[in-house]
């Protein structure tokens, strides 16, 4: 949820970029398999770079952090085991064995906080229904932004948490979980989303903007404006994914939840 102001010119790259991010990410969503893991595997990579540069550790703790970080995430191939619970305790193996040898335990949860977003999406694509339920999490994500940068805007008000992002507010984070809703109806009657999942779809707003808030905290204890400069308009691939972070495996649980009920 970006609510600051921008130029023209920036609003036109950051929604330029924007697209063809999206497009990215549908186009691997569509292909599901291979195309969807090596893409959420370079993402959290990526992710885990930046993530090393805000927590701080010397180059030696983030290079092993990145040795690190690619045996679950190449564990989780569709050619290796997958999707499965080996991969989530590799996850959480891998994350201590960091933690042990740095000393470090924010560098640790990093390789939490990038590989289990990408198990969850893999989780929710190979789903009977999975393309349906990728894409609405991944869009519930998308259209908060929208909402909450929008109504942020026009309407303003109170700030939401000023000691951490000033220029977040409460009538953005009202206008991320409106649209969220919104989407979840429309998914509804046109593609047949199960209906408790249109009522998850505010929580899943809610849970975004949390992810933007702690991102947004990171940033501050590291007195950095962006987490890194990789993507035009958007700062550095946290940046731009800080809310689906959080989402994508509170969209699992809930999808396991049901399935198990």
């Amino acid at each position: 949820m970006i609510e600051r102001k921008r130029g023209g010119s920036d609003l036109a790259v950051r929604t330029l970029s924007g697209i063809v991010l999206i497009a990215l990410a549908l186009a691997a969503l569509w292909g599901g398999g291979l195309w969807l893991w090596l893409l959420t595997s370079v993402a959290a990579m990526l992710m885990l770079a930046e993530w090393g540069d805000l927590v701080q550790p010397d180059a030696r703790q983030k290079r092993l952090a990145l040795f690190a970080g690619c045996v679950p995430l190449a564990i989780m191939s569709p050619l290796a085991s997958g999707v499965s619970f080996f991969s989530l305790g590799l996850i959480v193996g891998t994350a201590f064995f960091v933690t042990i040898i740095t000393r470090k335990p924010r560098l640790g949860f990093g390789i939490v906080y990038v590989a289990l977003p990408a198990l969850a999406l893999l989780f929710l694509r190979g789903r009977e229904d999975g393309l349906l339920l990728a894409l609405w999490t991944l869009a519930s994500v998308w259209v908060t932004d929208i909402g909450a940068y929008f109504a942020g805007r026009s309407i303003g008000g109170p700030k939401l948490a000023p000691t951490v992002s000033p220029n977040k507010t409460w009538a953005g984070l009202i206008g991320g979980v409106v649209a969220a809703l919104i989407l979840g109806l429309l998914l509804w009657r046109f593609a047949g989303l199960p209906l408790q999942l249109v009522f998850a779809s505010p929580i899943l707003a809610v849970i975004a903007q949390i992810g933007d808030l702690y991102e947004s905290w990171l940033k501050r204890q590291a007195g950095v404006k962006d987490s890194g400069t990789i993507l035009p308009g958007h700062g550095g691939v946290l940046d731009r994914l800080d809310g689906l972070v959080p989402v994508a495996p509170a969209a699992a649980a809930l999808i396991l939840l049901d399935t198990l009920l």
